[in-house]
């Protein structure tokens, strides 16, 4: 069967895409059909991914090695991001730290905020207005349950989360009737390289609590086509969130310090 061209094809860029939620977002949207744009640091990785994606699926596979922390590789993206919207935005870069915010670099801390909060706003708002111009177009803000209460020992993490949370559902409301849909992803503890990033032992958290990326990726794939502002993928993580919701933060800020006390032991 012929591949359709690629004037017929979707493009989808994805930030963060050489490993993790990232690249299984670039393998679940080539395996749709989709032109991809792979951003991220390490370029080797997004080359390998980029032509055996193109390989496998027939799709064009352009890759932009880039340090979205740095002002100006952020607005060169920026820029190209504003001149040729894609169809589907991927916001997934990011990372995370642990420890005693007083003992932790602060200059990394703040790249922990360019990275998670200004790079993912900049090319939202990069991308909108010819998405707004089309009538369609979506965006998908990976955020995490870590948002969604207090994060004592993984503070500037816990932060960057809820604004992400907050700053998607308020977009997703704005944009409502355009055609334009914002969702904000949040996962729970994903098989990554975010743990080996942030400091975090893996074997400290029950098997039963991982999720694979694939798995995330799908629901984050289904719940935008339903249109959700918010998508928490697996019933655990589900149940974990209202939970969440109905305790008192106060409740919630101790039993996650406590919790995390014994996890930094």
């Amino acid at each position: 069967m012929p591949q359709p061209s690629s004037q017929s094809r979707p493009r989808a860029l994805v930030t963060g895409a050489s490993a993790g939620i990232g690249e299984a977002f670039a393998r679940a949207l080539a395996a749709r059909g989709h032109d991809l744009t792979l951003v991220a640091r390490r370029g080797d990785r997004l080359e390998a991914l980029a032509k055996d994606l193109a390989l496998r699926h027939g799709i064009s596979a352009q890759v932009e090695a880039a340090d979205l922390t740095e002002e100006g590789e952020l607005a060169t993206l920026a820029e190209q991001v504003a001149a040729d919207p894609p169809e589907l935005l991927v916001n997934n870069a990011g990372f995370g730290s642990v420890g005693r915010f007083a003992e932790l670099d602060v200059g990394r801390e703040l790249e922990q905020i360019r990275l998670n909060v200004v790079a993912l706003v900049r090319l939202t708002r990069a991308a909108l207005p010819g998405m707004l111009a089309r009538g369609q177009g979506a965006v998908v803000n990976v955020s995490s349950l870590a948002g969604e209460a207090p994060g004592p020992f993984t503070a500037t993490y816990a932060a960057t989360k809820a604004f992400v949370t907050s700053f998607s559902g308020s977009l997703h409301e704005e944009l409502r009737g355009t055609g334009v849909v914002v969702q904000a992803l949040l996962p729970g503890f994903t098989r990554t390289e975010f743990q080996e990033v942030a400091g975090v032992d893996p074997g400290r958290v029950p098997f039963f609590a991982w999720m694979r990326p694939e798995r995330v990726v799908r629901a984050s794939l289904a719940a935008l086509e339903r249109g959700d502002a918010v998508c928490v993928p697996g019933a655990g993580n589900r149940l974990l969130g209202g939970l969440g919701g109905l305790a008192p933060r106060a409740v919630a800020r101790r039993v996650l310090g406590t919790l995390q006390r014994r996890n930094l032991s």
